[in-house]
Formats: C-alpha cells, sequence, structure tokens
C-alpha cells in the first residue's frame, strides 16, 4: 500500500482528502503540527507528498525546497495559487506535479496513480511490503525499522510466499511447492529447519511473532504488526 502524505492546513480538505485516498488503497498520513513539519513528514516515509502552498509556519515553497534538498520522493502541490509563477516557482524547485483548487477528486487521483507509476514502476516488482517490514527481492533481503537480515534462498521463498499471501493462512504443502527448485527436493523436514533459522532471524530484529503457526493448518503474516 502506497502512503501519501497530506500537508494541509484546512482540517475539512485535509479529512476529505485523507477519507477519499483511503478509499481508494492508499494510506493516508495526516498532519497538523507544522512546527517541525520537513522531520515528521520525512521521519514517516511516503512514497508521495501532496503538499499546499498557503501554510502556516513555513510556507509551501520552502517546505519543498527542504524536502528536495534530502528526497527525491515525489511532491505535487495542491493549491488554490493558480498564477503561472506559482506554477514555475513550484517546479523550479522540484515539485513533480500542480494542481490548483477547487479540484475534481477522481481527475486528482488519476494524477497520483500516472505519478506514482512514473516513478515507482521499476522499484513495486523487486520489493514487497508489510506494515513497516520489506522484502527486497532483487537483494533477498528484510528490512524492519532500519534493521536488515539477509536471507539464505530458501528463507526468501518462504518469507515471500507468505507475504504474498499475508493475512492468509498458507499450508505447508504450499510452502514447499513454492520452494521446490528444478530437481531439488523440499520435504517435511527441510521446512521445518528454514522455518526455525528464519524464525530466529526475525527474532533478531525484534519480530518473534512475525510468522504464526495454525496448527494444524500451516502459517500466516500478518499485515499489521
Amino acid at each position: 500500500m502506497y502512503k501519501i502524505a497530506i500537508i494541509e492546513d484546512d482540517l475539512n480538505i485535509r479529512n476529505e482528502l485523507a477519507q477519499f485516498l483511503n478509499k481508494n488503497g492508499y494510506e493516508a498520513l495526516l498532519f497538523d503540527n507544522f512546527e517541525d513539519i520537513v522531520a515528521s513528514v520525512l521521519n514517516a516515509n511516503p512514497h508521495l507528498i501532496l503538499l499546499d502552498l498557503n501554510l502556516p509556519v513555513f510556507d509551501g515553497y520552502y517546505i519543498c525546497r527542504e524536502i528536495r534538498k534530502v528526497s527525491e520522493v515525489p511532491i505535487m502541490i495542491v493549491t488554490s495559487k493558480t498564477s503561472e509563477i506559482d506554477e514555475l516557482m513550484s517546479m523550479n524547485l522540484g515539485a513533480d506535479d500542480f494542481v490548483s483548487k477547487p479540484y475534481n477528486l477522481q481527475i486528482l487521483l488519476a494524477r497520483i496513480e500516472r505519478l506514482i507509476m512514473r516513478v515507482y514502476k521499476n522499484q513495486t516488482s523487486n520489493i514487497l511490503y508489510l506494515g513497516e517490514c520489506v522484502l527486497d527481492i532483487s537483494k533477498n533481503t528484510f528490512q524492519y525499522q532500519q534493521q536488515t537480515i539477509e536471507l539464505t534462498k530458501n528463507e526468501f521463498r518462504i518469507l515471500h510466499c507468505l507475504i504474498k499471501r499475508k493475512n492468509e493462512i498458507v499450508s505447508r504443502d504450499e510452502i514447499m511447492s513454492d520452494m521446490w527448485d528444478g530437481d531439488l527436493f523440499v520435504d517435511d523436514n527441510t521446512l521445518t529447519v528454514n522455518i526455525n533459522r528464519l524464525r530466529k532471524k526475525l527474532e533478531g530484529i525484534g519480530l518473534d511473532e512475525l510468522i504464526q503457526t495454525k496448527r494444524g493448518l500451516g502459517y500466516i503474516v500478518y499485515e499489521t504488526l
């Protein structure tokens, strides 16, 4: 699920936009303290930022410039300012798109989707998300809160299989089938050994309960940690 940060001081607009984004498959991140807004947004690690220009404490131009100094996260300006100068200044400061208020929600959604696809289309196939966890398919690594563990081929396949079907119980037979590699025979004992090794690695980064056993049925990982 892509996370979208909404930097908007109008409470009604902020809540309406958040509800709309959540309803359409995104996770809206809201902020109401503008004193340290740049650090707060960057710490939330969003995939895209919707940024108003007219804000308390710091205006959107300043926020855009400061974020762009340290991050390439896509920024979409959403503002009541409509002049070409405002749009030009926003783009020169590193914004990726400029939308004037009032806007049509469906058109805004289409522009958000287009921007996300443009930026992340070559990355999403290599990344699986589970809450705050990231499984990097290209590197065989698993990350949680800035802690990274390296996975063996079998450990990776187990975790990949479970995360692909998060919130569902996956049987041992299904996992073994997923681990099958050419002529390599994966039996019940091999699965047990690899599950135990994987759990030890996960315990080392504070995820003792990530892989849960459903006795007689299989295993499950949940989206919310």
